[in-house]
């Protein structure tokens, strides 16, 4: 089975649909073509359609509703989580402008501790932005 992602005018994945193997291949090579699965996308369902791979063999990632093709890349890019971060046009993958979050010590793991990302404290002092929360216990 093949997936393909329906694109609107800004290159916003809008839909998702499964395509059968056998609508891909070209009857003269006997190889799976892309052209053929946007043929067959558009004959039902008109509109702009690009092939997406489950396992994110092409374009990057699997494509998901929301997620915007990027033509320059040719890939799928998941939505920018937060206004401060960087695409990485490597890997296609947002960044946090202040790399990786932090590595858990031992007793953080322990606790269930966890950096998440807070773009107000980034906003507000742009040395900060991963802040350590550690879940409540209750007794």
């Amino acid at each position: 089975m093949a997936n393909f992602a329906k694109l609107d005018d800004n290159n916003i994945v809008i839909q998702m649909i499964v395509v059968a193997n056998e609508e891909l291949i070209d009857p003269d090579t006997g190889l799976e073509d892309e052209s053929l699965g946007i043929a067959f996308c558009r004959k039902l369902l008109g509109g702009r359609w690009k092939q997406s791979s489950y396992n994110g063999r092409i374009r990057g990632r699997h494509a998901n509703i929301g997620y915007t093709y990027n033509e320059e890349l040719d890939a799928f890019i998941e939505p920018k989580p937060f206004e401060s971060w960087i695409l990485d046009n490597t890997t296609t993958r947002w960044n946090s402008p202040l790399g990786n979050r932090p590595e858990l010590t031992e007793s953080q793991r322990q606790s269930q501790s966890a950096y998440i990302w807070d773009e107000e404290a980034y906003q507000a002092d742009n040395t900060t932005g991963w802040v350590l929360v550690t879940p409540e216990v209750s007794e």
